[in-house]
């Protein structure tokens, strides 16, 4: 089954990922430097901490100090690369890149954990889609503006491929680094291909 140094590795890029991506919409949202941090670790850490109350277990984020050491780290470097450089357009692609690799890193510490927890397949993809999701829905509901994974382009499903490429994997060969790390590659190729074809999912008319 699932390694649990995968979990870990997946965690700690998920959360500098996340923790970034937060940092650029908290400066986008022109918040203050309290407003900043919270949108960052809420953003790196509400996923996470989603994921191990379903899983019944203290959330990491509560036990552990490397979570908090990541996140901090990752905003200093933030601000500093702000102080920098600060063209529009940088800060655009960075942000599609951290998040990115956010989603699809916490997308499948989410579905390893589940797997390893006996999850049938209707939990493996829920847990996987809210350990994505949940840190961001957080910090958009914070901030009053609506879900991204609502309104983006082929977001949320990113997270649910991720999941059920992990459980075919699992059936036919079992979990090992080479396959996790395909996977990732692969869900992360789609979602920024998806982002720059400017795929969409179909939209329901609101005429009525």
């Amino acid at each position: 089954m699932s390694d649990i140094n995968l979990v870990v590795v997946a965690d700690i890029l998920g959360i500098i990922a996340f923790a970034l991506s937060g940092f650029l919409i908290g400066v986008r949202n022109k918040l203050d430097l309290l407003g900043i941090i919270i949108a960052a670790s809420i953003t790196a850490l509400g996923g996470g901490v989603v994921r191990d109350a379903i899983l019944n277990r203290t959330p990491f984020a509560f036990t552990e100090y490397y979570p908090a050491i990541t996140v901090l780290s990752t905003i200093t470097v933030a601000f500093v690369f702000r102080l920098y450089r600060s063209e529009q357009l940088e800060r655009k692609r960075l942000f599609v890149i951290s998040d990115t690799i956010g989603l699809v890193a916490f997308s499948i510490t989410g579905a390893l954990l589940a797997m390893d927890a006996g999850f049938n397949f209707f939990g493996v993809t829920i847990l996987s889609f809210l350990t994505a999701v949940g840190g961001g829905v957080i910090r958009d509901t914070m901030i009053n503006q609506v879900p991204s994974v609502l309104i983006t382009d082929f977001y949320g499903s990113i997270a649910l491929i991720v999941a059920i490429l992990l459980l075919v994997t699992n059936k036919l060969w079992g979990i090992h680094t080479i396959e996790v790390t395909s996977i990732a590659i692969f869900a992360i190729g789609l979602r920024l291909l998806a982002y720059y074809k400017q795929w969409h999912l179909p939209k329901l008319s609101s005429d009525f």
